[in-house]
């Protein structure tokens, strides 16, 4: 029997190492902070996740989360069209579910370790070392899942962490007159802000702005002020809006850069794979599914001796390119039309005079139902 590491414990890392644990499998997951904490999300999931999560029992009934099926794109200026969403997602906080997925998997019975930032992860001799918390830990196998961003990516000299990213994400919750069934798109100079409902009647707002924007701004608010609020749109949700949190969360250097799925050795799910665009907001179903695969190729090496780690790092890499890249692509094109007053001026025409081309690049960017 092969031990598994998980360094991570975000969507798919808590994912792969339950169904790792119902196969029998020992893991054991490192994450750097305690539960429950937020993450910089859209926090919408798509339908095509559903059947997996009700195949574990791990679909979040309790939290009634809002069903989304439409979808509202607005220009800089405040144009806007509304399409339906096919095949549509559920809302749900980052503080609720993973923090759900967390208690589920103490059940399950994985080993989690919290406060333990992992610093390095070597391969030699066909053994994994775990550097953490002034130790070091051996395992057969380990899962990446450490997010967009870590120090781990700069130890282990992945070259997306090389090119510098001008991006900065930022989110808040708020309360605010927003339909459940609906996901926005608002555009803005510079960059394009997501609304959508979770749990508990809250509604997620999180905006990917270049960071020339808060520059010349100097902080959050003022730049808010100067610049998102050019949208009349936006204007009107920041005017109305009760805004939950005392300071929103950040994330500076966001990559849209293509990433390996498997590097040194260490297989990559979700973000630490490869990160979609998020206006097309499908990461979160993406990490799920590839916690699917990589747990199921996992537990073949692990029970099957002819099975190789040379097989085990060609099928994950296989499966992981035939099921993301194209979304990928499809993500950064889309993204070329946002954050500018004439491209999203663009889409938005599209949207309103193309209907079923704008229909079609939404579908492109989810995944048919799995699990």
């Amino acid at each position: 029997m092969k031990t598994v590491a998980i360094v991570g414990g975000g969507i798919g890392g808590l994912l792969t190492a339950i169904q790792l644990a119902k196969a029998g499998i020992p893991c054991r997951l490192f994450e750097k902070k305690r539960y429950p904490f937020h993450r910089v999300c859209g926090e919408y999931i798509s339908n095509e996740a559903v059947p997996f999560l009700e195949s574990l029992d791990l679909f979040p009934h309790a939290f009634s989360p809002p069903h989304i099926t439409r979808f509202q794109l607005s220009s800089v200026s405040g144009k806007q069209q509304t399409l339906p969403l096919d095949p549509g997602g559920f809302g749900i906080s980052r503080f609720s579910f993973d923090n759900f997925l967390y208690q589920e998997a103490l059940r399950s019975g994985v080993e989690i370790l919290t406060d333990a930032a992992v610093e390095q992860i070597t391969f030699d001799r066909d053994v994994f070392h775990v550097h953490v918390n002034n130790s070091v830990q051996q395992f057969d196998v380990v899962v990446g899942a450490f997010g967009k961003r870590s120090n781990i990516d700069v130890k282990m000299n992945r070259e997306f962490i090389r090119k510098r990213s001008p991006y900065v994400g930022i989110k808040y919750h708020i309360r605010c007159d927003h339909p459940g069934d609906l996901i926005a798109l608002h555009n803005f100079p510079g960059g394009y802000c997501g609304l959508s409902n979770v749990e508990e009647g809250k509604s997620n707002l999180c905006y990917l702005v270049h960071r020339d924007m808060l520059k010349r701004y100097g902080n959050i608010p003022e730049m808010e002020a100067g610049v998102l609020c050019k949208n009349p749109l936006l204007a009107k949700i920041y005017k109305e809006s009760e805004f939950l949190f005392g300071k929103p969360e950040t994330i500076n250097e966001i990559s849209f850069e293509s990433k390996a799925p498997v590097e040194h050795h260490v297989l990559m799910v979700g973000d630490t794979a490869g990160m979609i665009a998020p206006l097309c907001g499908n990461g979160m179903a993406m990490a799920m599914r590839a916690s699917w695969f990589a747990a199921g190729f996992i537990s073949r090496f692990s029970t099957d001796e002819n099975y190789s780690r040379h097989q085990l790092e060609h099928d994950y890499m296989k499966a992981w390119r035939s099921n993301f890249q194209t979304r990928l692509w499809v993500g950064r094109q889309l993204q070329k039309l946002f954050g500018s007053e004439m491209a999203s001026a663009l889409a938005v025409s599209v949207a309103v005079y193309a209907r079923p081309v704008a229909t079609a690049m939404i579908r492109k960017t989810h995944g048919k139902p799995f699990g």
